[in-house]
């Protein structure tokens, strides 16, 4: 499965969610990815380390760059050394497609880094 070269489509708030089984298909693609859930809403969560602040602000903002682009935009919390990235589709409060999509486009960002 090629979920990183996927695009986004425009979500609606009457867009489906994924469902447990399209979840149990798409989670390995994105296997570094937490399933997290914050106030019953089901996220993407992850936490990518660096030598330091200013590598761990190139990545966030590439990973910026990619969600303005794809019009699906990120929790991003930047420290010294990491960044922490959570998907979750705002309008339906849970997990899209999309998420999953741009998960693995994130992870192919970190790697262009490394």
């Amino acid at each position: 499965m090629t979920l990183a070269r996927e695009k986004c489509v425009a979500c609606r708030r009457d867009s489906p969610r994924v469902t447990d089984e399209e979840i149990a298909e798409l989670h390995p693609v994105v296997s570094d990815w937490s399933l997290t859930e914050d106030g019953g809403v089901k996220r993407l969560d992850r936490t990518f380390k660096f030598a330091d602040f200013i590598q761990a602000m190139v990545f966030a903002d590439s990973v910026g760059d990619a969600a303005e682009e794809e019009g699906h935009h990120p929790r991003l919390t930047v420290e010294w050394g990491r960044v922490n990235v959570a998907w979750w589709t705002h309008k339906i409060r849970g997990l899209h497609r999309n998420d999953f999509i741009m998960a693995a486009k994130t992870d192919d960002l970190y790697a262009d880094l490394a």
